[in-house]
């Protein structure tokens, strides 16, 4: 027997980051939104742990861990371990989710492997113990399982459902070469972003662009307050931006913390326009997604 459960990428819509903390962490304030763009974990019982992963096209597997130290295999322990149950599973991942460019798709691999193990082994998880387990392995965990477009506070991980009555195309340009959150996050204090006082707050502004589904309010709408120190680190990031403009995008901005780059769309056809004219540019990581959609949720069992 084996449950197959999909879970999508993250774009931050807004990302607000706060002053160093003493506990080492940024406070945020942030609109989470989930595109379609999905992992997919099955996952079957086994004698021990075991990870196998596959990907799409255009999309490199280097950096997704196979053994113990997998995020996915993690969240199994974690819900194993949750329930005093001494079992173990292979998780089997397909990723469409580019790695390590800011969309989380760890976090995704971690939702779905706690939904799928749940249903496999029937153990009928509350779904607040399945995200006080998700909160224990990353703050964009949470989000993964609940899906849709929702307010995240403390580090992420805290996330409440926000209205979102648009129907929303985005274009999403990846890069082969990663760039590490923790360097952005010292970029962003090397760059005062510390000095600023008060807790960083979501814009009324997005919330209402949202709840009116206008993609030109949207548009105006958008922040990203990692975007600037993670194009001190990747200057050349910036002609991607420079592109997305020329190709039509109503907006262009970064996806957490680098370094795939998000393109807003007026709607699907606009969408192939933009995603098209990327790809005449010699973009070879390019990806049409709309918004929002659901969370981790079972596909085949």
């Amino acid at each position: 027997m084996s449950v197959t459960v999909r879970a999508a990428a993250k774009f931050n819509l807004h990302l607000g980051v706060g002053p160093l903390r003493e506990d080492g962490y940024h406070p945020l304030a942030t609109v989470y939104h989930a595109i379609g763009l999905y992992d997919d974990v099955t996952v079957r019982d086994a004698a021990q742990w075991e990870v196998a992963v596959t990907a799409e096209d255009h999309i490199a597997l280097g950096e997704v861990p196979t053994g113990d130290d997998n995020i996915a295999v993690r969240a199994g322990r974690a819900l194993a371990g949750h329930h005093g149950v001494d079992r173990a599973a292979k998780i089997e991942i397909h990723k469409g989710i580019p790695v390590a460019g800011g969309l989380a798709g760890g976090s995704a691999d971690a939702a779905a492997a706690l939904v799928a193990l749940d249903r496999l082994w029937a153990l009928e998880t509350s779904d607040e113990d399945l995200l006080s387990l998700a909160a224990q392995l990353g703050s964009d965990v949470p989000f993964a399982l609940i899906g849709a477009t929702a307010i995240g506070g403390g580090r992420g991980e805290i996330v409440a459902p926000v209205p979102d009555n648009g129907a929303w195309w985005w274009v999403a340009v990846g890069n082969e070469q990663g760039l590490s959150t923790p360097s952005v996050y010292r970029a962003f204090d090397e760059l005062g972003g510390s000095d600023r006082g008060g807790d960083p707050q979501v814009s009324e502004g997005l919330l209402a662009a949202l709840a009116k589904g206008d993609p030109d309010l949207l548009a105006g709408a958008l922040a990203n307050d990692l975007q600037a120190p993670a194009l001190s680190l990747r200057p050349d990031l910036a002609q991607t931006f420079a592109d997305g403009e020329e190709a039509g995008a109503l907006a262009v901005q970064l996806s957490g913390s680098g370094p795939t780059i998000m393109m807003l769309c007026r709607d699907a056809t606009h969408a192939r326009e933009v995603a098209g004219a990327m790809q005449a540019k010699a973009y070879d990581r390019v990806w049409a997604a709309p918004g929002p959609v659901a969370g981790a949720h079972v596909v085949t069992y």
